[in-house]
């Protein structure tokens, strides 16, 4: 079958749009996706600039919701005309998955970033050359295969054109919260970084009964979303000491837990400052950057943590759907967070993203879909 996709022909380039993609066909596992929408993560611009050991030619995008054409033999929880939102792949086998860890899957680098598909396949050829996946997905596409593993169902009265970032930025930011740190009511919480990801920290920190949730940026508008999505005090640290100010707001102790998602030095410091006795910082920025930190000092003289979560170590099947229910309850507003670019201008939306004019930036692949089709 051939297909369209925004390719990345070599590190550092545009999204160039691309027609004749010959895709893989449906295994026995696998699902045929008609894309609806994707979700553009700055993770997708790490590895178009080169930050990420993949090989190029490639195809990117890793938060993508669409509708099932066709399904594999050995497939039986979905069928033709399901709405899915994808996410990462895990083989559902080793020892990791079996305990409830497929972030941390044996088999996990493999299969998102090896470029082919877990049997090792390519997903896409052109002109008799490779052109590498990405979380054996690559949304950035008019239609994909995908394992059944890659995908969550859900239902068809809701927008998929919305629905595509809960499968990497949202369940990230509050998987890390839900499932990583866990804060009890009555704690108090703070995020340095108000993008998709921070905001679902933030709102997760919300729904956990945090009384005390503070959102620490730069941009002002995003601090008035941040207010709008639950935050009850916001800091521009721009203007004053945010390590400074979160304690002031805590009775000069800091906080139970931070969630840093910048990867900016300097920020990551005061994410660990800004922390009580016995507080836990959570890093989850895609950052080549490294972070100093004194085992005395920072950490067991203050009884402090410092952890790194992948992917808010969530079981999409499981806290994607938690998610979607939340938001029908009115606690997760994350479409507050997007707007909507036309496949076309992926490098407009793009930009935007790293310019911080847009929060989250959805690309619309079917632009005849309607919500309830």
């Amino acid at each position: 079958m051939k297909i369209k996709a925004a390719v990345v022909k070599k590190i550092g380039d545009p999204f160039t749009m691309e027609d004749d993609i010959e895709l893989h066909e449906v295994g026995p596992n696998d699902l045929q996706v008609h894309m609806v929408a994707s979700g553009i993560c700055h993770s997708d611009d790490s590895i178009r600039m080169g930050r990420q050991p993949l090989s190029y030619l490639i195809i990117l995008g890793h938060e993508g919701s669409g509708i099932v054409e066709k399904v594999g033999s050995n497939v039986t929880n979905f069928q033709v005309g399901d709405h899915v939102i994808l996410s990462y792949w895990a083989d559902h086998e080793c020892d990791k998955c079996l305990t409830g860890k497929p972030t941390q899957c044996r088999n996990f680098s493999k299969g998102n970033f090896s470029g082919v598909r877990p049997d090792g396949e390519p997903l896409f050829v052109k002109d008799e050359k490779v052109i590498a996946d990405m979380f054996n997905q690559s949304s950035f596409t008019t239609t994909t295969v995908v394992d059944q593993r890659n995908a969550i169902k859900v239902d068809k009265d809701l927008d998929l054109r919305k629905l595509g970032p809960l499968g990497c930025g949202y369940v990230t930011g509050s998987g890390t919260v839900f499932n990583n740190l866990k804060p009890q009511p009555g704690d108090s919480f703070a995020v340095f970084g108000t993008g998709a990801v921070g905001l679902a920290a933030m709102m997760a920190a919300r729904i956990m009964g945090c009384t005390k949730v503070i959102a620490v940026d730069i941009v002002p508008s995003r601090l008035e979303l941040a207010k709008e999505l639950g935050a009850t005090d916001v800091i521009n640290s721009k203007e004053e000491d945010p390590v400074a100010k979160i304690k002031e707001l805590t009775g000069g102790y800091g906080v139970n837990y931070t969630v840093e998602t910048t990867g900016i030095v300097g920020v990551t410091r005061n994410a660990l400052d800004a922390l009580q006795q016995g507080g836990t910082c959570a890093g989850i920025a895609v950052t080549p950057n490294d972070v100093e930190v004194s085992e005395w000092k920072d950490l067991s003289a203050n009884d402090k943590g410092f952890v790194g979560v992948l992917m808010g170590d969530a079981v999409p099947q499981i806290d994607i759907p938690r998610l979607i229910d939340f938001y029908k309850l009115g606690q997760f507003d994350f479409d507050k967070t997007e707007k909507f670019y036309d496949f076309d201008q992926i490098n407009e939306a793009n930009a935007d993203s790293l310019s911080g004019k847009t929060i989250k930036p959805v690309l619309i692949i079917d632009k005849d879909y309607q919500p309830g089709d």
